[in-house]
């Protein structure tokens, strides 16, 4: 008890020591202010935060260190010391009421912005957390986030803006119905992209992985992110364009998304034939052509179907210009029809054919349509090539050509031809 009397006087002592000396007190006091603040802080981060580590550390959501990363807990934390100081400092003594009131503020409104930040970084977790399931990318809530964002800055703004003229926050909501109409236009962007990610989620119009493509920005490629305001596209050269999202409900622009999704990709090509090769097929022609195992069943048939037809023309059919007759053309398009349907590459149950388009003057346009069995890009085009090189490697089989455009080497063989040719007539 002695121990205890004599701690009590030395105590007593001290203070009226210090109420002589007002200078000192208010130092003493503050800096025992500042330490206690910075003691909660201490214990704060290094104590009780880092017991709440220890424990997340063994939770799934513990051992994910990009959730870390936001620093969420390190953010409410230094709420602790500023409301320390806030409401400390009202005890310190001989400070200028208005000093005090000053520094509450700010603490007030640092709270505020602590927590504004602190709710921030959460969405953002919650945004990261929803973009890790499988069909995240079919409804992208991205655009979502960002709105409620705004709308927590918004209120934070609002509340420190009071806290530090230490006046409610009504008195300040109360004067935004004036400025209801600079908002607009000061927003109008934000309303804007809002709607359109509304309608874009709702409609399902682009998700995150579709290939899109709008010839009138340049643009063609996937779609790597939908935000509020923009939606990120990588092209393919592997540029990066970032386009409005609004841009997407007002510009027209395709989805290749039901292609990707169909498992089979367009080929919808031509071959330019010399029409000057095109001609019926005489004997010696359709018995070789016997030889192909695609055209046996057409061949047979075809002869059949044309020789019951010349039959009914009686007398009229002694002359060869009143019968049908088979012609390479046709039995060339059998053939790239038959050739299709047993390409194992080809998909068989999407819309096939072969065609002829109207003639030019750069040929005969033979068109061949149907879908691959892949949507892969390089596989498409290497199947696509496939085909081809066949079709023009197979052509002279049945006495047809590729029309092209005289080259230089055509006009230097024909210009020896001639030469040549005079020389022998002299």
């Amino acid at each position: 008890m002695d121990v205890i009397t004599s701690m009590q006087e030395q105590l007593d002592s001290w203070q009226k020591w210090l109420s002589e000396h007002a200078d000192i007190d208010t130092m003493v006091k503050l800096a025992l202010l500042l330490v206690a603040a910075w003691l909660a802080n201490f214990v704060v981060k290094k104590i009780l935060m880092r017991g709440a580590m220890t424990v997340l550390s063994y939770t799934p959501a513990g051992k994910d260190r990009q959730l870390f990363e936001r620093n969420i807990i390190a953010r409410l934390a230094n709420v602790v010391p500023a409301l320390v100081i806030s409401y400390g400092i009202s005890s310190v003594p001989n400070l200028p009421e208005e000093l005090t009131i000053v520094i509450s503020n700010v603490c007030n409104a640092f709270v505020v912005l602590t927590i504004g930040r602190a709710m921030s970084g959460a969405l953002t977790v919650v945004n990261t957390l929803y973009e890790r399931q499988p069909d995240a990318h079919e409804k992208p809530i991205k655009g979502y986030i960002q709105v409620v964002k705004i709308a927590i800055y918004a209120v934070a703004t609002i509340l420190i803006v009071a806290a530090l003229i230490d006046r409610s926050p009504i008195i300040l909501l109360s004067g935004l119905g004036a400025m209801a109409a600079v908002l607009m236009l000061v927003f109008q962007d934000t309303l804007l992209s809002l709607v359109a990610s509304v309608q874009i989620t709702s409609n399902d119009i682009i998700r995150v992985g579709d290939w899109v493509e709008m010839p009138n920005l340049n643009v063609d490629g996937d779609v790597t992110d939908i935000a509020l305001h923009t939606v990120k596209v990588q092209n393919w050269d592997k540029t990066i364009s970032t386009i409005p999202t609004k841009r997407f409900i007002s510009d027209p622009f395709k989805n290749w998304r039901g292609m990707q999704e169909s498992g089979g990709r367009r080929i919808k090509r031509s071959l330019m034939l010399d029409q000057n090769s095109v001609h019926f097929l005489s004997q010696d022609e359709q018995k070789r052509l016997h030889r192909f195992r695609l055209l046996k069943d057409y061949l047979n048939n075809k002869q059949q179907e044309i020789d019951d037809w010349n039959q009914k023309l009686k007398d009229e059919g002694k002359e060869p210009v009143n019968t049908r007759r088979i012609s390479n053309i046709g039995t060339f398009r059998a053939y790239v029809l038959q050739y299709l349907k047993n390409h194992p590459r080809i998909h068989q149950e999407m819309t096939m054919m072969v065609r002829q388009l109207n003639p030019t003057a750069d040929g005969l346009p033979l068109e061949v349509y149907c879908f691959t069995a892949t949507t892969e890009w390089v596989e498409y085009e290497g199947i696509q090539s496939d085909i081809f090189d066949h079709l023009i490697s197979i052509l002279p089989e049945f006495g047809l050509r590729v029309f092209q455009h005289p080259s230089g080497v055509d006009m230097r063989e024909m210009v020896t031809e001639i030469k040549q040719n005079r020389h022998i007539d002299t």
